[in-house]
């Protein structure tokens, strides 16, 4: 189950918007319940404020993720994310990963400049400092959910079409994000039935996921585009995540009624 914290948030960063209308506010709260298998695995939760950082008005987003229950006898999860974004363009300024998942640690600060078109990395664990070249449109992990959800046109979308955003959010330097556009869904919630936009992101296959498109995802084609349901299929088991609880949407959550 390592890992299934920065599954919901790789998700999250597939959420597409075409609207002028804003699609989150301050005070935004998402929760999420994983399933690994038949066992209740985790929570995770995503919360979104606004703050200023070094004098600048930014949005700073928490994202939670813990095992609970029968699970956590046998695989521990304890995740911490953040992220500090600009309210203005997006872009990230700071990105902060503490992780422990059975014993596997990072606790890693990112610090973007983009005068001098790098980003600064420091492994708290290991007491080193690494620096990666940067652009303007890099994203961490985190702020691409949220740019994503304002700033892409997905009315010109057509079924197959894919999207590739840098995001850089580890030690492993800069990774290329890319995901496929599968139409439109109806799925039954625990709020009701709800209308959504499925996608396919690309990960890769071996050590977690079976294959390169073993990953889908669910949101809601509604003003919001928020995850409402998760699946993959992993190297071991399969996985399942939905939306549990939300407060504080900027814009109406639609449901369908019977």
């Amino acid at each position: 189950m390592k890992n299934l914290f920065l599954l919901i948030l790789l998700s999250t960063t597939l959420c597409i918007n075409a609207q002028d209308t804003p699609a989150f506010k301050s005070g935004e709260w998402l929760k999420f319940r994983i399933h690994y298998g038949f066992l209740n695995a985790s929570y995770a939760t995503l919360h979104l404020k606004s703050e200023t950082l070094n004098s600048k008005p930014v949005y700073h987003v928490v994202g939670k993720g813990k095992t609970t229950g029968f699970a956590s006898i046998f695989f521990k999860v304890d995740d911490t994310y953040e992220s500090y974004f600009s309210k203005n363009n997006g872009k990230p300024y700071k990105f902060i990963r503490k992780i422990d998942e059975g014993g596997y640690t990072k606790d890693i600060e990112i610090d973007f400049d983009y005068e001098k078109q790098s980003a600064l990395l420091t492994d708290n664990k290991n007491k080193k400092k690494m620096e990666f070249p940067v652009h303007d449109n890099i994203q961490d992990l985190i702020s691409a959910a949220y740019y994503l959800r304002s700033k892409y046109n997905f009315e010109s979308f057509e079924d197959g079409q894919t999207l590739n955003m840098d995001m850089l959010f580890d030690d492993d330097g800069v990774f290329q994000f890319k995901l496929k556009y599968l139409g439109k869904e109806i799925l039954k919630t625990k709020f009701g039935k709800v209308e959504c936009l499925k996608f396919r992101p690309y990960v890769q296959s071996g050590r977690v996921f079976k294959e390169q498109e073993s990953l889908s995802l669910w949101v809601t084609n509604d003003l919001n585009k928020i995850p409402v349901r998760i699946k993959a299929d992993l190297a071991v088991g399969s996985l399942k995540a939905d939306l549990d609880g939300y407060n504080g949407l900027r814009n109406q959550f639609k449901i369908i009624m019977d």
